[in-house]
């Protein structure tokens, strides 16, 4: 049935209301799903290059788009104009990515044991994708996966987060624009719906080879339970619970900014967000002063305004989460360096940004804390502050900071970091589209982006032709009558 239910859009940084939006039933699942599988039926036999070409001229749109695009980020999502605009520039980044992409999807040959024999691997596009995406990156995450797919020759279901409807609206129009013009239609397509309905039915429809979702670790098990119940692939990226180390060598200055960038930015509300840093004892007293008047000039505010550096949380529920945090903090023995309250003058959703002294026995440091809570740690050697590090559940983004190459490269080592991203001297967020992106442990294993992460939205097939007049079996077997 179709459904009657309607989703508030709301301006966190007011409250005041921007849309409303209908849910999608059953039948209006039912309905895109056939359009989708219609649709890729056609799709697939398109040459790769030519599907390349309409997803270079979905980025040329999006790029005339993007200061409208960022705005209504910045509007649904809270995020400060720079990181609204940046969201859909890396949309953009990644259309002409996978327009390049599209002309590369290599597979290797390998030579046969058997004389007339020809071996070599091919790649196939999987069907129909489903994309769940968050709160956090409404747009940008989505293209990662779409347009990728896209050009491997997929087509594409998306159910954003009811957070932030109105955004995902007007990338599927943009979408709609160019694949119009070229007479397509079900290739890209929108499903907001709530979990029950549309959620449930997409982890659960055998039409849906892979389903790639981004959110926390507690929603990617389930999804990731559910797909492989029946066979299906998941591309799962969820919690990061991200450190940074701090060796005594380190640019106190450049520590400071990449440090406060790394946990302040989005709020806090990046996957990739710092939430430890480990310093080490010589250089700890000069980083916590540094940080702590840093983080009293952070302005705090409007983000539609430039000269803001954070804006509010996504709703009242992300500052009582955070506030509850906070208290746990300093039950387990944290001292709260700065911020650690509410701005009740700038509405419900705006908090300080919080610096924390902690101690590596508090049990809270083991969790995600989606909010602007960075906890500091003192250290004496490097062999104990990765070890302090590896110690969570999670395995997403993390960084040194050192002018020594043995720091350095004994955390880019199999000893060091087991995340699946390690910068040095740069911060823990902020990642380029070109590299995939990923992370291991309760993080997902997923890989989504640049580099060979094409690959998880196709299916590979081993290939051998006999071009001789012979009948060899592999393994120097016989078998005749």
């Amino acid at each position: 049935m179709s459904s009657s239910e309607e989703v508030i859009s709301h301006n966190p940084a007011t409250g005041a209301e921007l849309g409303r939006v209908l849910l999608a039933g059953d039948n209006e699942y039912e309905s895109i799903l056939q359009e989708a599988l219609l649709a890729f039926q056609h799709w697939r036999l398109l040459p790769a290059p030519n599907r390349g070409d309409i997803v270079r001229e979905i980025g040329e749109e999006l790029r005339a788009e993007k200061e409208a695009l960022g705005e209504l980020v910045t509007l649904e999502a809270g995020k400060i104009i720079a990181e609204g605009q940046g969201e859909v520039q890396e949309m953009i980044d990644i259309a002409q990515f996978a327009a390049g992409l599209s002309r590369q999807l290599y597979g290797l040959s390998m030579h046969s044991e058997r004389k007339g024999h020809r071996m070599y691997e091919q790649w196939h596009p999987l069907g129909v994708v489903g994309i769940i995406s968050a709160f956090n990156f409404p747009v940008a995450v989505w293209s990662w996966n779409a347009l990728i797919a896209l050009v491997c020759g997929n087509t594409v279901v998306w159910k954003p987060s009811l957070k932030t409807p109105l955004t995902a609206i007007a990338v599927q129009q943009i979408c709609d624009r160019v694949l119009t013009r070229h007479g397509w239609k079900g290739v890209v397509n929108l499903l907001i719906g709530n979990d029950r309905v549309v959620g449930s039915r997409m982890l659960h429809d055998p039409r849906m080879p892979l389903i790639s979702a981004t959110g926390s670790t507690r929603m990617g098990r389930q999804v990731g339970q559910v797909v492989a119940g029946r066979l299906g692939r998941t591309l799962l990226e969820l919690g990061g619970n991200n450190g940074a180390i701090v060796m005594d060598d380190a640019d106190p200055d450049l520590v400071v900014r990449a440090a406060l960038f790394g946990a302040v930015g989005t709020a806090g509300q990046r996957c990739t967000s710092l939430r430890r840093l480990f310093v080490q004892r010589g250089i700890a007293r000069t980083v916590i002063q540094k940080l702590t008047t840093a983080y009293a000039q952070v302005l705090v505010g409007d983000p539609s305004d430039p000269h803001t550096l954070m804006g509010p949380l996504i709703d009242a529920d992300a500052v009582e989460h955070m506030l509850r945090a906070l208290e746990r903090i300093r039950v387990q023995g944290g001292e709260i360096l700065a911020g650690g309250n509410r701005f009740n003058a700038l509405g419900e959703c705006f908090v300080e940004p919080t610096l924390v002294r902690s101690h590596p026995e508090m049990e809270i440091l083991r969790e995600e804390i989606f909010a602007p809570i960075l906890h500091v740690i003192e250290f004496a050697t490097l062999d104990e502050a990765i070890r302090w590090h590896n110690d969570v559940p999670q395995g997403l983004a993390s960084s040194i900071f050192t002018s020594s190459v043995y720091s350095s490269e004994t955390f880019l080592s199999t000893r060091g970091s087991d995340c699946g991203i390690a910068n040095v001297n740069i911060a823990t967020s902020g990642a380029e589209i070109g590299g995939a992106f990923g992370g291991e442990k309760e993080t997902g294993g997923g890989r989504e982006s640049g580099s060979d992460s094409w690959k998880a939205y196709m299916r590979r097939q081993t290939v051998t032709v006999n071009w001789s007049k012979e009948l060899p079996l592999a393994q120097g077997i016989t078998f005749e009558l």
